[in-house]
C-alpha cells in the first residue's frame, strides 16, 4: 500500500492534462510574455489596464504581493502535484527501491542544473558559484516532500505543513540574531523583518559559501529553502484531491477554489504580523502563493476536466511538457537577442517603442515555435 494516499489515480492522459497546461502558462510568463506586456504598456504610453498588468509582472520590492510574485511558488506547488501522479506509479509498477533511486537521482541533477544555470564551477574565479538558487530550491522541495510522501499518510502530511508554517514564524519571531552591517556582537532583542536584519539573511550571511544574490544574503538561502517544502506539500494534498476517484470533478473544482480562497484570506490576515514576503520564503508567503495557486489549478482543471475544452490549451501543453528545457535552453539562447537580429537596427528604431514590442513578440514566438516543434518530435527532456 502507498504511504499517504490510498485513493485510485484517474488515467494518466486526463490527470496529466491539467496539470501541464498550468505548469505551461507558469512557465509562459518566464519565457517573455512578461516583457511582452511591458512592452506593450510602454508602446501604448501606459495605459490604465497596462499599466496595472505590468506592475503586477514585477515583483514587489519587499513586502507584499503581485502576480509575479506566484510564478516561482506555484512551480515549487505543481511539483508537488506531480509528485502524487509520478511516484505512485512507479511503486505501484517497479517498487518502492525504484521509486526512492528516482528521488535521490532526481533531486542530485535538479540541483547540479541549477548549479549550472547560474554559472557552474566556471563561475567560481569571477563571481563565485551560487550554490543556492531557483533550480537547487526546487530539487530540494522535491527531494524533501518525496521522502515525506513516500513515508507519511495525509494526516502526518498536514500536521508536517503546519509545523513548518508555524515553526518558520517562530524562530524568525523571536529568535534573536546578530544583524550584519551593526555594530559587533549586536543582537535583535524584537523581531523584525527587515532586509539583511532577519534570521533567514543572518545564517546567509555567515554560513552559506560561495556567491550570494543579494550580496550578503540570498533570496534563495538556507533557512527559507524549509517552508517551501511546505509550499510542495500544498501542491502534494491538491494533487490527492484531484487523484480521488470518490469525489466527483466539480465538488474537486469547489473544494480547490473554497481552501485556495480560504487559504489566500488566512495568508494576508496573518500577513498583518508575519509580512507576506517572497525572499524570506514567509508562512504568509506560502499560504497567498499556495492559495492562488489552488485557485488556478481549480480553473484549469474546471475549464479542461469538467468542460472538455481543450484545444485553446496547445501552446501551453507544448510549453509545459518541455518546461525544465525550455528554461535551461533560455540561459544560454537569449530568444529576445535572437529577434534583434531580424527586427532590430532600423526596423526597431523607426517604430520607436513599437519596434521594442516587435522585437520581443518575435522573441516570444520563437521560444513557443522551438518547444511546439519538441512536442511535435516527442522529445521531451526531462530528469
Amino acid at each position: 500500500m502507498t504511504p499517504a494516499t490510498t485513493v485510485n489515480a484517474i488515467a494518466v492522459e486526463e490527470r496529466m492534462l491539467a496539470v501541464d497546461v498550468l505548469r505551461g502558462f507558469d512557465m509562459f510568463w518566464i519565457m517573455g510574455a512578461d516583457s511582452l506586456v511591458s512592452a506593450l504598456n510602454k508602446a501604448s504610453g501606459g495605459f490604465g489596464p497596462l499599466k496595472f498588468l505590468a506592475m503586477q509582472l514585477d515583483h514587489v520590492g519587499w513586502a507584499g504581493f503581485h502576480f509575479y510574485d506566484l510564478i516561482f511558488p506555484m512551480f515549487v506547488f505543481i511539483i508537488g502535484v506531480s509528485i502524487t501522479l509520478s511516484l505512485d506509479r512507479i511503486v505501484e509498477k517497479e517498487g518502492k527501491p525504484k521509486a526512492y533511486q528516482r528521488i535521490f537521482r532526481r533531486g542530485l541533477l535538479l540541483y547540479l542544473l541549477g548549479i549550472i544555470y547560474y554559472g557552474g564551477i566556471g563561475a567560481y574565479s569571477t563571481k563565485g558559484i551560487r550554490f543556492v538558487g531557483v533550480l537547487q530550491r526546487l530539487a530540494f522541495s522535491y527531494f524533501a516532500t518525496s521522502l515525506l510522501y513516500m513515508n507519511l499518510r495525509v494526516r502526518g502530511l498536514v500536521i508536517v505543513c503546519a509545523t513548518i508554517l508555524v515553526g518558520y514564524w517562530v524562530v524568525l519571531t523571536f529568535v534573536p540574531a546578530t544583524v550584519p552591517g551593526f555594530e559587533p556582537n549586536a543582537t535583535l532583542v524584537h523581531a523584525t523583518y527587515a532586509p539583511g536584519q532577519n534570521l533567514t539573511n543572518y545564517i546567509d550571511y555567515y554560513y552559506l559559501p560561495g556567491r550570494k544574490w543579494d550580496k550578503t544574503w540570498d533570496p534563495e538561502g538556507i533557512l527559507s529553502n524549509i517552508p517551501a517544502v511546505a509550499s510542495c506539500l500544498l501542491g502534494v494534498l491538491a494533487g490527492l484531491l484531484l487523484r480521488n476517484q470518490n469525489v466527483q470533478k466539480q465538488k474537486k473544482v469547489l473544494y480547490l477554489a473554497g481552501a485556495g480562497a480560504a487559504i489566500v484570506a488566512i495568508g494576508f490576515l496573518w500577513g498583518l504580523q508575519f509580512p507576506v514576503i517572497k525572499k524570506l520564503w514567509t508562512s504568509t508567503f506560502v499560504l497567498v502563493a499556495g492559495g492562488y495557486s489552488c485557485l488556478l489549478l481549480a480553473a484549469f482543471y474546471q475549464i479542461i476536466d469538467v468542460w472538455g475544452y481543450r484545444r485553446w490549451a496547445a501552446p501551453f501543453v507544448w510549453i509545459g511538457s518541455n518546461a525544465l528545457a525550455i528554461y535551461m535552453l533560455g540561459n544560454f539562447l537569449d530568444f529576445e537577442d535572437l529577434a534583434r537580429r531580424f527586427t532590430g537596427g532600423p526596423i526597431e528604431e523607426s517604430l520607436g517603442n513599437w519596434g521594442a514590442l516587435l522585437t520581443v513578440t518575435v522573441g516570444l514566438a520563437m521560444a513557443i515555435l522551438t518547444v511546439r516543434w519538441m512536442y511535435k518530435k516527442r522529445l521531451f527532456i526531462k530528469v
